[in-house]
C-alpha cells in the first residue's frame, strides 16, 4: 500500500512521521474531538498537535515500546547463545554471536587504552542495540502502522532512532559516563584543570574553558543527533518512495534498502566507536 485512504501527500507524510504520545494536555485544552479538559488538564494519549502541547514530560509510547522490546530481543537472543555454547562445533547463533563479540572487543582493544570491564560490554550493548533500532527502517512503511489502525491505534512510528528523544537520550547517557570516569579516575582538581588550563596555559583561563566546554558538549550533541539525521532522512526517503506508483515502488525501494543496510550498519558502528573513544579519552590524563 502506498498510502492511507483519504490522506493527501503531505498528510500521508505528517502521519508516517508523528509519535503516538502519552502525556498531560494544558488545562483548558479543546480536543479534536469536541471535549474539554478539565480543571487542571488530564493524563491521556495524544498525537500531532495535542501532543506538541504536552511539554517536556510527554512520553513517545511508540519509541519506548520498540526500543525497549528490541533491547529485549538482544538480551534474549545472546542468552539464548551463551546458555547453549559449546566446545564442539557451533551452531550458526552461536558462531552469528561469537563474530559480533570478537567484532567488538578487537574495536575495544584498538581504541581503549585503559583498564575498565564495563567497557566492552557497553560497547556492544551499543552496537547491537542502536542496529536493530536502526533494522527497523528496513520494515516497509506502511505495514505496522496500517496494522496498528486497524487496531485503533491512529500513528505509530516503529523505527526508533527517528525520535531525536531516543537518540539523545542514548548519547546523553553516554555524556554521563564521560563526566563520571572523568572524574573518578582522574579526580576533580584535574579534570577542572583539563577545562581550564589548556590548550593555552593558565593565563587564558576564561577563553580556555569556553573553548573546551564547547568541546565538551559538542560530543553528545554530535553523536546524538549524527545517528537520529542519518536515519530520519532514510526513513523520508521510504516514505517518498511509498507515494510513487506500485510498479515504481520496487524498482527504487529495493536497491535503497540494499544501500541503506550499510548506512544502519555504520550509524550503529560510528556511535560504538565514538562511545569507546570518548570513555578512553575520559580515562587519559593530559
Amino acid at each position: 500500500m502506498s498510502a492511507e485512504g483519504g490522506l493527501t501527500t503531505s498528510g500521508y507524510i505528517i502521519h508516517h512521521l508523528t509519535n503516538l504520545t502519552f502525556g498531560k494536555l494544558p488545562e483548558g485544552f479543546t480536543r479534536y474531538n469536541g471535549e474539554v479538559v478539565g480543571e487542571g488538564g488530564t493524563w491521556t494519549i495524544a498525537h500531532g498537535t495535542e501532543a506538541s502541547t504536552m511539554g517536556f514530560w510527554a512520553i513517545n509510547l511508540d519509541t519506548m515500546m520498540f526500543s525497549v522490546g528490541l533491547g529485549l530481543l538482544f538480551i534474549w537472543l545472546f542468552r539464548k547463545a551463551a546458555i547453549k555454547a559449546t566446545a564442539d562445533v557451533p551452531g550458526s547463533l552461536q558462531n552469528f554471536v561469537e563474530s559480533i563479540v570478537e567484532f567488538v572487543d578487537e574495536n575495544v582493544k584498538s581504541s581503549f587504552h585503559s583498564r575498565n570491564q564495563f567497557v566492552a560490554p557497553l560497547a556492544l550493548t551499543v552496537f547491537v542495540w542502536v542496529f536493530l533500532m536502526n533494522f527497523m527502517d528496513l520494515i516497509p512503511v506502511d505495514w505496522i502502522p496500517y496494522l496498528a489502525q486497524q487496531l485503533g491505534v491512529p500513528y505509530l512510528k516503529i523505527v526508533p532512532s527517528t525520535d531525536v528523544n531516543a537518540t539523545m537520550g542514548m548519547s546523553l547517557s553516554v555524556f554521563a559516563l564521560i563526566l563520571y570516569y572523568s572524574i573518578k579516575v582522574k579526580g576533580v582538581g584535574e579534570f577542572v584543570g583539563e577545562l581550564t588550563l589548556q590548550p593555552l596555559g593558565k593565563f587564558m583561563i576564561p577563553f580556555n574553558l569556553f573553548l573546551e566546554l564547547v568541546n565538551l558538549f559538542a560530543k553528545p550533541v554530535s553523536l546524538g543527533l549524527r545517528l537520529f539525521g542519518n536515519m530520519y532522512a532514510g526513513e523520508m526517503i521510504f516514505i517518498l518512495i511509498a507515494l510513487l506508483p506500485f510498479w515504481l515502488q520496487w524498482v527504487l525501494s529495493v536497491p535503497w534498502a540494499i544501500f541503506h543496510i550499510l548506512i544502519i550498519t555504520l550509524q550503529a558502528f560510528i556511535f560504538m566507536v565514538l562511545t569507546i573513544v570518548y570513555l578512553s579519552m575520559a580515562h587519559e590524563s593530559h
